[in-house]
């Protein structure tokens, strides 16, 4: 709704910091179980202890058992969260018919220790399975984009698929290299050409909500911390004001930077925001 111009295929973003969320719930869950059982444990072992120790014997078991179910599920959704996020919600990745076997696999997984946590790892499952459409949404635009590439170039697609996957590895690895020369033999000389267009393609598919984010967090510290004040309009009014008249310190285009948002939509420079809003010039800073 903020920006209609700018498309997002696929929001990944919070679905995985939900299921990481959920694997440092279960590790601390662990690691509680683990501070009960050698708090008990140097009970039991104490030479000056005495009475009956059947009853505490029984709770250490019980804590025993608590302890490895908590370290077991913990571990296995920190390895489901992981292959969601580097094998199945990476950009450059298989095709989506592949993504979609991958992302069936987690949720049957899940649904499996579903009944071990069913109100937090059973909604985790249940939020996957309702949003499999919309997370996998990417792979099929740029199953799209891979395509006319392999047309243009003449280039077997499963070729530039290889070279699409080439992208996960770090340029600065042994691996990496492997990859590039190993597809530079098979491809011949349009190699480097369909590189740059695969790149590209990455570049230009976008599938996070990291504008929103961005936005969000600017905006929720001004709102949580002005919330004693009234007149609610009037506020957000002021905080548009703010930022449609603050200039960008730091931006990846060159041609934002020192300039605000209004400048850049108007084309016109203006005077700071505190001059606008009628406090007059702004004074030089003094030693």
């Amino acid at each position: 709704m903020a920006w209609p111009d700018t498309p997002c295929h696929g929001d990944v973003f919070h679905i995985i910091q939900q299921g990481k969320s959920l694997a440092t719930l279960w590790h601390r869950v662990a690691s509680g179980a683990r501070t009960g059982r050698e708090q008990l444990e140097a009970r039991l072992a104490n030479p000056r202890r005495r009475g009956e120790d059947s009853l505490l014997e029984a709770a250490l078991e019980t804590l025993r058992r608590n302890e490895a179910h908590a370290h077991e599920l913990a571990a296995d959704l920190r390895t489901l969260v992981q292959w969601l996020e580097r094998d199945i919600l990476s950009l450059a990745g298989p095709d989506l018919a592949t993504l979609q076997r991958l992302f069936d696999l987690v949720v049957a997984e899940l649904q499996h220790r579903e009944a071990q946590d069913l109100s937090r790892t059973g909604a985790y499952q249940r939020a996957l399975q309702n949003q499999r459409g919309g997370l996998l949404a990417f792979a099929g635009l740029l199953a799209v984009k891979l395509d006319t590439i392999a047309q243009t170039h003449n280039v077997a697609r499963d070729l530039v698929r290889e070279v699409c996957i080439l992208h996960r590895k770090s340029d600065t690895s042994s691996t990496f290299w492997q990859g590039w020369n190993r597809l530079l033999a098979r491809i011949g000389c349009p190699f480097h050409d369909v590189y740059a267009c695969v790149s590209e393609a990455l570049r230009s598919t976008p599938r996070s909500s990291s504008p929103v984010e961005n936005l969000n967090s600017r905006l929720r510290v001004c709102l949580t911390n002005r919330r004693h004040l009234k007149g609610g309009r009037t506020w957000l009014g002021l905080l548009k004001f703010v930022f449609n008249h603050r200039r960008f310190v730091r931006s990846r285009c060159p041609e934002r930077t020192g300039k605000t948002p209004r400048e850049l939509m108007s084309g016109k420079p203006h005077d700071h925001w505190l001059t606008l809003l009628g406090l007059g010039r702004l004074q030089p800073q003094r030693s």
